[in-house]
């Protein structure tokens, strides 16, 4: 599940969202809706998120240097990070305010069926990135739920772009209604109202990855999947136990290792070299991500009862 950085998924996005937001851009100036506008700059912010993630993964590749020892990998992370923070300044905030500007001073839209031929397009394109994540992510995600993969992935970008695109969707559905019951009722004050809802939307998905992506920059561990794997793989020809172990990742395809490990008495240094060696080489054929990993020898104590 860490392994999958999605850049198909992402591209998908980037030349659907530019498309669209140049689209929902004119359908704005043509008919003056504030749902129209408020999709255009959630758009434009979809549209540069793309782009930050793209530029996370070039730069996540850089070497490893003295002043970083350990490499760039969680450049992923940040980036993500920011793409939240965008998406709910950019996106959820401007909805909010122009929503509750338009219910307290409604407007007349000007050629309503362009907002609606626009909107359809939108979705229809929309639809398509949305189906390229989704693929791309069913990929890695294994048996998770797609919450449980949302929630678990250390790979940050397939849940950003499948919570983006969710959104885009429903907040393309939530304009349509807008701009739908403004001209079935002749009361614009719906425009506004399908605005506040882009805005809670976009608001509370922003909210989900900005928890998320804190907590992949701050550092997690293992899934209990994984540890326990690592667990099971450690032990053998010679290791007896794991006495304790922590993990961490230190980008999305790169797991740090560090364990005590209890070995049978009475064996020699060179004994001792081969048993890690090999537990080792278990690790990473069980989970390749394990690319980082310091096992310290030591001969298990345990408490006697007196």
């Amino acid at each position: 599940m860490a392994a999958s950085g999605g850049t198909k998924a992402i591209v998908a996005a980037l030349l659907a969202n530019a498309g669209i937001a140049i689209a929902k851009f004119a359908g704005f100036l043509i008919t003056g809706s504030s749902s129209m506008l408020a999709e255009s700059v959630h758009s434009v912010a979809d549209t540069s998120n793309q782009g930050l993630l793209l530029l996370g993964q070039k730069t996540s590749r850089r070497r490893a240097t003295k002043e970083h020892p350990f490499g760039y990998g969680r450049d992923r992370y940040f980036y993500s990070f920011i793409v939240a923070l965008m998406l709910f300044t950019l996106g959820a905030a401007f909805a909010l305010y122009e929503g509750i500007h338009k219910v307290q001073h409604p407007e007349e839209l000007a050629s309503p069926i362009v907002a609606v031929v626009i909107l359809v397009v939108a979705i229809v394109l929309e639809t398509f990135s949305f189906r390229t994540a989704i693929v791309e992510s069913r990929a890695v995600k294994g048996d998770a739920t797609w919450w449980g993969f949302i929630r678990q992935s250390r790979s940050p970008e397939l849940p950003v772009v499948l919570l983006e695109d969710a959104g885009a969707l429903f907040g393309l559905v939530f304009a349509l209604i807008g701009v739908g019951l403004s001209v079935l009722t002749g009361d614009p004050v719906w425009d506004g109202i399908g605005t506040i809802m882009i805005g809670v939307l976009l608001g509370v998905i922003a909210i989900i990855l900005i928890i998320e992506m804190k907590s992949l920059l701050i550092g997690e561990g293992a899934t209990e999947r994984e540890l326990r794997a690592i667990t099971d793989a450690l032990v053998g020809d010679g290791v007896q136990r794991v006495i304790h172990i922590r993990t961490q990742y230190i980008g999305p395809e790169e797991l740090l290792v560090a364990a005590k490990l209890g070995l049978a008495e009475g064996l020699e240094m060179a004994e001792v070299a081969r048993a890690i060696d090999q537990a080792e080489g278990r690790v990473r054929e069980r989970v390749p991500t394990a690319r980082l990993m310091y096992l310290e020898p030591d001969l298990y104590r345990p408490t006697v009862a007196s």
